[in-house]
């Protein structure tokens, strides 16, 4: 069987993952898991199905069956379906991302996703954006990225990024929501946010995303012509 090479992106909330790890599957031409997602999509299934973000049991078993698929839209945006209907901006609000931190936080619900999210690694190669992608999902990775930037830069991001959706956003709110968000990761009991002990660690505040994609396909290449030598 081919073993396929794997790029962990791991980081927390507004540090720039999803970004950067989309640049760098295009670039390394690799299929592209965006973990986070995985955990949005099965809040909003349970919120659609009056489910409580509690309920952990109920979740676990909502997020076996889930019909999940990602792709591209008319102009290669992002796109995502659940049970066939997109709802790729439905995933994307401040509250989907709270939701997920919530549910993923349930032992039971990371279980159920364990083995789903390690399907994506096809060839020739995959780059895996979340939490505990390297630590937890593919501790083997060849390649660890764990990207971090201050809570007060991840803010700014995202509240320029709301306004330029025509999103209406308060910076002091945001920077609480970070803060919560920060708190709950890297406290939750199961695969808590941490940077894997082999991972290069890059803190983008102040750089460009140019800057920070020039630096983990370097970092990628390095670590990679390693493995092939």
């Amino acid at each position: 069987m081919q073993k396929v090479q794997v790029m962990t992106i791991d980081g927390p909330s507004g540090s720039g993952k999803g970004t950067i790890s989309r640049a760098a599957a295009s670039a390394l031409g690799w299929a592209l898991l965006d973990s986070g997602a995985l955990y949005r999509l099965v809040a909003l299934a349970g919120r659609k199905a009056g489910i409580a973000l509690e309920d952990a049991q109920s979740l676990g078993r909502l997020a076996q069956r889930l019909d999940i698929r990602f792709g591209s839209d008319s102009a290669g945006g992002e796109a995502v379906w659940l049970d066939g209907i997109e709802v790729t901006g439905r995933i994307r609000t401040e509250q989907a991302g709270n939701d997920a931190s919530r549910v993923a936080a349930l032992p039971i619900v990371r279980a159920a996703l364990l083995e789903r999210q390690r399907r994506f690694a096809v060839p020739p190669g995959l780059v895996a954006d979340g939490r505990d992608m390297g630590t937890v999902v593919f501790p083997e990775a060849e390649v660890k990225v764990f990207l971090t930037a201050s809570a007060a830069e991840r803010a700014l991001r995202r509240h320029k990024q709301l306004k330029e959706k025509g999103v209406a956003a308060n910076l002091a709110a945001l920077s609480l929501e970070i803060a919560e968000r920060d708190q709950r990761d890297s406290t939750r009991a199961a695969s808590p946010l941490v940077a894997s002990v082999d991972a290069i660690l890059l803190d983008t505040t102040g750089m460009s995303v140019d800057s920070v994609i020039e630096r983990v396909l370097e970092v990628a290449r390095e670590r990679l012509s390693r493995t092939v030598g």
